[in-house]
């Protein structure tokens, strides 16, 4: 039945999309927001389950070039291992000290490691781009963030 790769990235990625949806329809209704918070992760969860039935489908074939492209050397694993431990090391400290400092910290770190040595243009970026968010949803949209360690 699952004869291709695609086939079976696509049972994978309908499965855990199913186990999304199921979490997203579970998380807490509040009154009086115009959006609330379970609307994007349904949308992302249906979208999923949508592109992952067209890959179930596609008629493409696997060469033995695209096969060796996948092949991910040792030392970009170590790389992408550190970037996924920042990824958790971020949601870990999001609702401690908040979003506004996770994510500078996040955005410093990563652009750091990853050889970005631009010193002005990262930290104006590490700086302005988590503000100038949580300004957008706290605000403007309405959807409050982790507020973590600041007063506003």
């Amino acid at each position: 039945m699952l004869k291709t790769l695609n086939q079976k990235v696509s049972i994978f990625l309908i499965l855990f999309a199913a186990g999304y949806l199921y979490l997203s329809y579970n998380l807490k209704e509040y009154p009086y927001v115009p959006v609330d918070s379970d609307f994007v992760p349904k949308i992302l969860g249906f979208l999923l389950i949508i592109l992952a039935i067209f890959l179930f489908f596609d008629k493409s074939s696997e060469t033995e070039e695209e096969k060796e492209k996948r092949q991910v050397p040792k030392k970009e694993m170590l790389v992408l291992l550190a970037v996924g431990g920042m990824i958790f090391l971020y949601i870990f400290l999001l609702e401690i000290i908040g979003f506004v400092l996770s994510s500078m910290l996040f955005i410093f770190a990563c652009s750091w490691f990853l050889g970005y040595r631009k010193l002005v243009t990262t930290i104006l970026v590490a700086v302005l781009f988590p503000l100038i968010m949580y300004l957008s949803f706290n605000y403007l949209l309405q959807i409050r963030l982790p507020q973590g360690l600041l007063p506003f």
